[in-house]
C-alpha cells in the first residue's frame, strides 16, 4: 500500500487546514485508515481514524470538536478537517492504514501497517 499525504502548511492560529490522503496498491488489505502527528521532541500521537465500512470515526480529546475526519471509498482518500487550529496543532501530520479490527479508540500505531510521508502543519500565534 502506497500512501500520498497533501495539503499542509503554514497557518495563524484559529485557521483551518484540510489534508488529504490517497491510498493505492493493496487497499483491500486495510479496515480503514488514520491520522497521527508527532510534534518535534515529542512521541507520535494518534489524531482520528474513520473506518472504510460504516464510516464510524474515532478522535484524540485534544481535537474532539475542532477536527473532522472523513473519507471517499471510490477514491481510497481520507481527509482531516483541521479547524480552529492552535500552536499546539504543529507537527508532521502522518496518514496510516489501519490492518488490524481492533482497538479502533486506542490509536495504537501498531495498529496501523503502512504509513504516509507526512506533511508539516504549523500554525503560528
Amino acid at each position: 500500500v502506497q500512501l500520498q499525504a497533501s495539503g499542509g502548511g503554514l497557518v495563524q492560529a484559529g485557521g483551518s487546514l484540510r489534508l488529504s490522503c490517497a491510498a493505492s496498491g493493496r487497499t483491500f488489505s486495510s479496515y480503514g485508515m488514520g491520522w497521527f502527528r508527532q510534534a518535534p521532541g515529542k512521541e507520535r500521537e494518534f489524531v482520528a481514524a474513520i473506518r472504510w465500512s460504516g464510516g464510524r470515526t474515532y478522535y484524540a480529546d485534544s481535537v474532539k470538536g475542532r477536527f473532522t475526519i472523513s473519507r471517499d471509498n471510490a477514491k481510497n482518500t481520507v481527509y482531516l478537517q483541521m479547524n480552529s487550529l492552535k500552536p499546539e496543532d504543529t507537527a508532521v501530520y502522518y496518514c496510516a492504514v489501519k490492518t488490524t479490527t481492533t482497538n479502533w479508540g486506542r490509536g495504537r500505531p501498531a495498529d496501523f501497517g503502512f504509513w504516509g510521508q507526512g506533511t508539516l502543519v504549523t500554525v503560528s500565534s
